[in-house]
């Protein structure tokens, strides 16, 4: 997957909170609901690009595996 770009976001403090109880009701981060609201948004408008990369999973990311000796 190709690194990820970083945004500063600024928004209306009633804004974060409710998209930040929308996330802990959809159990996701704020960041990555934030992320399915652009991508919905983007989808419904017909402007995901068709090479645009899925959505991290959800949940901690895997262990790295240990080198083989």
């Amino acid at each position: 997957m190709a690194e990820r770009k970083k945004v500063l976001l600024r928004l209306d403090p009633a804004v974060h909170d409710a998209v930040a109880r929308w996330a802990s009701d959809e159990l996701r981060s704020t960041n990555a609901q934030i992320e399915f609201m652009l991508r919905r948004a983007l989808a419904e408008a017909g402007r995901l690009p068709e090479g645009a990369g899925g959505l991290p999973r959800r949940g901690r990311p895997p262990k790295d595996e240990p080198p083989e000796d």
